[in-house]
């Protein structure tokens, strides 16, 4: 009897210091909600004369247009703000839609980039792109004219870190995943590695664009929003 009572007072130590620990935790969390550092749409285009930098708004998929050239977003942020050896618990990114190419919804997806871009001075107030000017990330260019992506239509990694169905205008939530976590984990841990992601929609056919409001967007409220929960290095 006396080893009964022992062992269910152990049980239940061992559960209130659970418990303890998982509070001292989330007490030590913290929030950060960041709008981009940077975006841009990349139209395809065979010598990479199309850029869309400064634009309101972020295509991505086809728009159904005669040329019908695929669209993909590059959005970025800057994380300065995280202290260096955070732990990373949480990420997730809200984008809004402005507009859509019909209301079925489709897939679109998130990938780790893998090369440095810019955003450059081009504007374009819809899908066919504008001019590519200096400093542009292009189709065929990570910084217009001078450096050259890998492979035409951006370099990132082929697995999705995170996926969202996305329909008709409204807001969008690509909810926290473990590879976008790592992903944020990486550029906290190393600044210099931070490409952010490019944004992929359904590229199978036409009129399958999603077009979201972008960093430039004059309402501030349906800009991008990332969303990082992190807990701070210990002193």
């Amino acid at each position: 009897m006396k080893r009964l009572f022992t062992l269910l007072l152990l049980v239940l130590l061992g559960w209130s210091m659970t418990g303890t620990l998982a509070q001292r935790k989330a007490a030590d969390e913290q929030t950060k909600q960041l709008q981009p550092s940077k975006d841009a749409t990349l139209i395809e285009s065979p010598k990479g004369l199309l850029g869309n930098s400064e634009g309101a708004t972020i295509f991505v998929g086809r728009t159904g247009q005669p040329e019908d050239p695929k669209r993909r977003g590059l959005i970025a942020f800057d994380l300065a703000e995280i202290p260096r050896r955070s732990r990373i618990v949480s990420v997730t990114l809200t984008m809004t839609v402005q507009m859509s190419a019909g209301e079925q919804p489709s897939i679109v997806n998130l990938y780790r980039v893998t090369r440095s871009w810019k955003e450059g001075p081009s504007l374009a107030q819809g899908g066919r792109g504008a001019e590519a000017q200096a400093g542009d990330a292009t189709w065929i260019h990570s910084v217009y004219p001078s450096r050259r992506w890998a492979r035409p239509g951006g370099d990132y990694v082929r697995a999705a870190s995170a996926k969202s169905e996305v329909g008709g205008p409204g807001a969008y939530t690509w909810k926290s995943t473990p590879k976008l976590v790592a992903d944020v984990q990486s550029w906290v841990n190393s600044p210099t590695r931070n490409f952010g992601w490019i944004v992929i929609g359904d590229e199978s056919k036409g009129a399958t664009a999603k077009v979201f409001h972008s960093s430039e967007s004059t309402d501030e409220t349906t800009r991008p929003q990332l969303a990082v929960i992190f807990r701070p290095p210990s002193k």
